[in-house]
């Protein structure tokens, strides 16, 4: 996580200068407030989600939205809106791995989880916290996770 806190700012940065949609749902993830170390490593990793162009958060309304959703679901952080804040006054998570609940109430900056078989819809955002932020597995970085650290480091 300390290494994630080192890139936030420069992430951030580079978050903000996109344009277009991906502009707008970046811009979006920040009008989260920034009150503690928590919510400011979520809209880090949400943003970094958005830039990498991949999908791993989906947000729901409420309970019976997600379940009727649940069984679509390859890999997800699911945010749900009915569920209670957790004690740094954001939403908590629930991770579903092929339609199936694994973790219920998680921190959503901790809901990540590091496979090295990875989803084909997150490989990039994986990579980046398989070799950046953790420095595990030595080999090179694909080309778009490489401009990604030049850009943040």
């Amino acid at each position: 996580m300390a290494k994630l806190d080192k890139c936030t700012p420069k992430l951030m940065d580079l978050a903000l200068s996109k344009g277009g949609a991906k502009g707008e749902r970046i811009r979006k993830i920040m009008l989260l407030e920034h009150n503690t170390i928590e919510v400011r490593r979520e809209v880090a990793i949400r943003c970094l989600v958005v830039h990498q162009e991949e999908d791993l958060f989906n947000e729901f309304a409420n309970t019976q939205e997600f379940e009727a959703d649940i069984e679509r679901q390859v890999m997800t952080i699911a945010i749900i809106g009915d569920q209670p804040t957790s004690g740094f006054d954001h939403k908590t998570a629930t991770i579903v791995d092929e339609g199936i609940t694994i973790l219920n109430g998680m921190d959503i900056s901790r809901c990540y989880a590091l496979n090295l078989s990875y989803p084909k819809e997150l490989k990039y955002t994986c990579e980046v916290f398989q070799k950046l932020f953790l420095e595990l597995d030595g080999l090179k970085p694909s080309a778009k996770v490489m401009r990604l650290k030049n850009s943040i480091l």
